[in-house]
C-alpha cells in the first residue's frame, strides 16, 4: 500500500488517517514510513456499532487525506470519516484498505462519501464490485503472499519485507 501511495497520490501534500484509535498504530507506522503528517478520528458511540459523532485529531486542512483500515465492510465507518474530512477543509479523501468485505450498503457508502478511490487488495475477489463502483481500485498482493511463501520454506526472514527496502521481482 505504501508502494500505492508513492505511485498514485502526491506525497508532499498528504495526511494519513486512522478513522478509530484502534487503528492508530497501523496510521502512524505508514505516515513515518512516509514522512507524512497523521490524524485520527476519536469515535463516540451511541450503542455497539452506531457511531453518533467522530472528532477529529490532527489537521488535514489543504491535504489530501488517506484513511487506512484493516478491513472494509459496510463501509459506513470509512463513509462518514470521509465526509468529515472533507468538511474539515481535506482538498480529496482516499480509503486504502487491507480486506474489502463490502457487504450490504458498502458500495452505496462509497459511492455517496465524496472519496475518491477505496484502494483494497484482492485478499478477497472484487470482480462484482469494480462492476458496480467505479470508485474502488485493487492491488494484487500475489507477490507479496508468493515471497512470503519461498521466504518461509527456506528459512528467510520475512519480517524483512516490510522494512524499507525495495522488493526483487517486480515486489
Amino acid at each position: 500500500m505504501i508502494k500505492y501511495i508513492r505511485e498514485n497520490i502526491d506525497v508532499q501534500n498528504v495526511v494519513i488517517v486512522s478513522p478509530d484509535a484502534g487503528g492508530a498504530k497501523r496510521a502512524t507506522s505508514i505516515a513515518d514510513r512516509l514522512n507524512v503528517e497523521f490524524a485520527l478520528f476519536h469515535k463516540e458511540r451511541k450503542r455497539a456499532n452506531e457511531v453518533s459523532r467522530m472528532v477529529l485529531v490532527g489537521s488535514v486542512k489543504g491535504k489530501v487525506a488517506i484513511l487506512v483500515d484493516d478491513m472494509a465492510d459496510t463501509c459506513g465507518t470509512l463513509g462518514l470519516a470521509a465526509r468529515n474530512l472533507l468538511e474539515a477543509g481535506a482538498s480529496k479523501v482516499y480509503a486504502i484498505v487491507t480486506h474489502g468485505i463490502l457487504s450490504g450498503p458498502a458500495l452505496k457508502c462509497i459511492s455517496e462519501s465524496g472519496m475518491e478511490k477505496l484502494v483494497i487488495t484482492n485478499t478477497i475477489p472484487q470482480g462484482d464490485n469494480l462492476e458496480k463502483c467505479d470508485k474502488i481500485e485493487v492491488v494484487d498482493v500475489s507477490p507479496v503472499l508468493a515471497e512470503t511463501i519461498r521466504r518461509s520454506h527456506f528459512g528467510e526472514s520475512v519480517s524483512y519485507l516490510f522494512h524499507e527496502v525495495p522488493f526483487g521481482n517486480g515486489l
